[in-house]
C-alpha cells in the first residue's frame, strides 16, 4: 500500500492511482515488490529539522528515504521538499512535475539499492531515474 500526505504544505497535483501503478511497475523491473510505502510531502523547513534530527545533518535537500525493506518486499516512509523541488525544476530548466516524479521514483529506487553518494553511483541512478520516467 502507497499512502500520500502532507505536512505544511498543498498535496501535490499528482494522479495517486497512476503514480502507485507506476511506482508497482518500476519496483517489480527491479524484482521488487511494494509493502507500506508512506510519501509525506513537506516544506524547506520541515524536512531540514527531519534532516537534523534523524540524520545529524544540516542542510536542505529534497528527498530523504527511510528503509524498513524486508526481503523482496519494499516498505519505508520517502519525505519530499515540495519547496526543494520547484527551486530543482528551474535550476535544472524541468517541469514541477518532471521534476516531481523524477524526486518519487529516486526514493523508490534507493530502497531498490540504488545509491548515489558514491564514485559513479550518481551516474547510475539517474539511469535508474531515466528508465523508470520512460515507464511513466
Amino acid at each position: 500500500m502507497i499512502t500520500y500526505n502532507v505536512d505544511g504544505v498543498k498535496m501535490p497535483k499528482i494522479k495517486k492511482r497512476e503514480t502507485t501503478a507506476w511506482i508497482k511497475k518500476v519496483a517489480a523491473a527491479h524484482g521488487r515488490k511494494i509493502g507500506e510505502i508512506g510519501y509525506m510531502f513537506v516544506d524547506d523547513e520541515k524536512i531540514l529539522e527531519v534532516n537534523k534530527q534523524y540524520l545529524g545533518h544540516d542542510y536542505y535537500t529534497d528527498i530523504i528515504t527511510f528503509d524498513y525493506d524486508e526481503d523482496d518486499i519494499l516498505n519505508g516512509d520517502i519525505v519530499i521538499s515540495l519547496d526543494t523541488v520547484r527551486s530543482n525544476a528551474e535550476k535544472f530548466g524541468k517541469t514541477y512535475d518532471d521534476e516531481l516524479h523524477r524526486v518519487i521514483i529516486h526514493g523508490i529506487l534507493h530502497l531498490c539499492g540504488i545509491n548515489d553518494k558514491g564514485p559513479g553511483e550518481r551516474e547510475i541512478m539517474e539511469a535508474n531515474e531515466n528508465a523508470a520516467l520512460a515507464m511513466l
